[in-house]
């Protein structure tokens, strides 16, 4: 097995405040990297975007998997004080086993061209609607490449322009690419906005509207992240599990469900 120090060793700057690794596959578990190691990135990664940090005292970790393939570490300050520090730090890899083999081969736009529409469909055919997102994948290539240079832009406006790409897309590449303060409304933060009373609105629009009025710093760039795993895990569709939810006693949401007995005998 790779050596933990080895890994840790081969963090790399990738820019823009951010560092990049690419664990071995003796560091995985199945198609996902063992939690430690995950943990271990960003706690380097935060140290060395902030030199001389004290000792980590404590620290709150949410994994969403699979992580492979290379990963971006970006972590960011969130409160600086004189003898306590909150930093936060985002894992982001390749989470997507099907287009894997796709981005071993292709890196830029123009590659993209080169392998074709056909080409493409070969490779993300496992995946829902791959026709229509083949088609679109080669024209906004097509686009990147006549009027941006093979650039991906870095305003909201011009991503929208791009087939296939729409406003919550685009906040999405907004916030985790360029590090943006954008909420990315899909369907957990509309719902959470909604049952909480914290972003009641009738649209995404609305409820985004409401997200950039009301979520304060240092929040503002990682609160779409956070929200997004709420309604994953806590306050799900269906049945949300309301009785393990800390901000249940600030929820408007009226039906709010109770400890199931069976959980209710393994506590007690």
């Amino acid at each position: 097995m790779t050596p933990f120090s080895q890994l840790l060793d081969s963090i790399s700057p990738a820019g823009a405040g951010r560092w990049s690794v690419n664990a071995s596959d003796d560091w995985r578990q199945g198609r996902t990297l063992y939690g430690g190691i995950s943990a271990a990135f960003c706690h380097a990664a935060c140290e060395q975007f902030v030199p001389g940090l004290p000792p980590l005292r404590s620290g709150q970790i949410a994994f969403v998997g699979p992580a492979t393939g290379e990963s971006i570490l970006a972590p960011s300050i969130l409160r600086q004080g004189k003898s306590v520090s909150v930093l936060a730090c985002d894992l982001i890899a390749d989470g997507n086993v099907a287009t894997r083999a796709l981005f071993a081969r292709v890196k830029t736009p123009q590659q993209m061209l080169d392998l074709g529409e056909e080409g493409l469909r070969e490779h993300i055919k496992t995946i829902g609607l791959f026709n229509s997102k083949a088609k679109n994948v080669i024209a906004l290539s097509q686009l990147l490449v006549d009027e941006y240079g093979g650039e991906v832009p870095d305003t909201r406006g011009d991503l929208v322009r791009l087939p296939g790409v729409g406003r919550k897309t685009a906040n999405v590449v907004l916030n985790c690419w360029f590090g943006q303060e954008t909420f990315a409304v899909d369907t957990h933060i509309f719902r959470v906005g909604n049952r909480t009373g914290m972003a009641k609105g009738k649209t995404p629009d609305h409820v985004e509207a409401k997200l950039e009025k009301r979520v304060p710093q240092p929040f503002r760039l990682h609160a779409h992240h956070w929200l997004i795993l709420h309604g994953r895990y806590v306050c799900k569709a269906r049945t949300p599990e309301c009785w393990r939810c800390i901000v249940s006693d600030l929820c408007t949401f009226r039906s709010k469900t109770e400890l199931p007995a069976k959980l209710s005998k393994i506590k007690g």
